[in-house]
């Protein structure tokens, strides 16, 4: 004799399995809608010109610019998972996650070269070939866009393509807005810098399109005065976030060709 399946346990199995996604996703929502009424910011305005260019020449000798321009290597470790030995005179990086090593060459990326570590062998290097070269390739290339720019955006202001706005703040204080228009991974990007009463900066908020929330912050501070004088943040904070960048060595030519 066959049994009767009883219509309100499919409905059960429903209330059960959306009380669980309702459990797992409103605080979530609730959350974010929390930080986005809090934090949401639309992009300021302000004004082009000879003002803002005074502002961001200001930032950069209080950063020592020329010391920067001089420096034509960079060894750095961002969040204790990417680490970089980035020839900057050459535009070349080798860039390490995990076990995997991509020899950079930002001029020409087709000659760029991936190679895996083999951890039995005392990590020996096995250059890669495979039909994912390309893939490791881009995420290098994106790991070095993002990361070097939480280190040295600072001096990336007068590049090609980037705008310079002045904005006077709620409080009166000139803030420096800068805006990509081409490059890097994220064309379209907007920064507003805000700056100490020395005119060093001290932290920026973003309008990115990688983030949901416009106008979040985060600072910039722990700056190091590095062995070519170059002025370089070690840490940001953003929310409760921190952002680490550890290891950093910098170097002149004459040091450059000993490493190479």
């Amino acid at each position: 004799m066959s049994k009767k399946i009883s219509k309100s346990k499919p409905k059960k199995i429903l209330k059960i399995v959306g009380g669980v996604i309702i459990f797992f996703t409103l605080p979530s929502l609730l959350f974010f809608a929390f930080m986005y009424f809090k934090y949401n910011e639309d992009l300021p305005t302000g004004e082009q010109g000879q003002a803002a260019d005074q502002l961001a020449t200001k930032m950069l000798n209080v950063l020592n610019h020329d010391a920067y321009k001089a420096t034509d290597y960079i060894e750095f470790t961002f969040k204790k998972h990417h680490h970089y030995k980035w020839f900057k005179t050459e535009n070349t990086c080798e860039v390490y996650w995990k076990n995997v090593k991509v020899n950079l060459d930002l001029t020409d990326l087709s000659k760029s070269h991936v190679y895996f570590s083999d951890q039995s062998a005392d990590h020996l290097e096995i250059k890669y070939e495979g039909k994912e070269k390309q893939d490791y390739i881009q995420k290098a290339v994106d790991y070095f866009n993002n990361d070097t720019f939480w280190l040295v955006a600072p001096y990336k202001v007068f590049d090609e393509g980037v705008e310079r706005r002045l904005v006077k703040t709620e409080d009166n204080e000139n803030a420096l807005l800068i805006t990509y228009t081409n490059g890097g991974s994220t064309p379209g990007d907007s920064y507003l810098w805000h700056f100490d009463e020395n005119g060093k900066p001290k932290s920026y908020q973003m309008w990115v399109d990688i983030l949901p929330i416009n106008g979040l912050e985060a600072s910039w501070s722990d700056w190091k005065t590095t062995d070519t004088g170059a002025e370089l943040p070690t840490f940001h904070k953003l929310l409760a976030f921190g952002l680490e960048i550890e290891d950093i060595k910098t170097s002149e030519q004459s040091s450059v060709d000993s490493l190479q």
